[in-house]
């Protein structure tokens, strides 16, 4: 499989598990997408300096674009490849999703089921 078609899939899965899975909705909120805006910049950012500098390489046979590294344009921007974007989204979305489903659970709930040694 292609960096392109792991990435598709890991946003696709994260959607669901947020949407109908767990139902965390989080994609749904302003907060949520506040709060990705700013990881987004630092992604890009960061990711942009490792690729722009060639520290991080990509095959050319796995991304949209080639082996150039450009600024914007040819599958890349500001240097990181676009599935880097939806692999990141992807990531990002789905620890939120664990996080707000078990953050919640009290310390009771989870002794009921077994899970807190006293």
């Amino acid at each position: 499989m292609t960096y392109t078609v792991l990435a598709a899939v890991g946003v696709v899965v994260a959607l669901v598990l947020d949407r109908w899975v767990v139902r965390t909705r989080l994609t749904t909120t302003r907060d949520w997408w506040l709060s990705y805006a700013i990881i987004v910049f630092f992604q890009l950012l960061t990711n942009g300096w490792l690729t722009g500098r060639g520290i991080v390489q990509y095959d050319p046979d796995a991304i949209l674009g080639s082996d150039r590294i450009v600024l914007v344009g040819d599958g890349r921007l500001l240097y990181a490849p676009v599935e880097d974007l939806a692999f990141g989204f992807a990531l990002v979305l789905a620890t939120c999703v664990a996080w707000t489903w078990y953050g919640p659970r009290s310390v009771d709930e989870r002794d009921d089921l077994g899970e807190v040694d006293a």
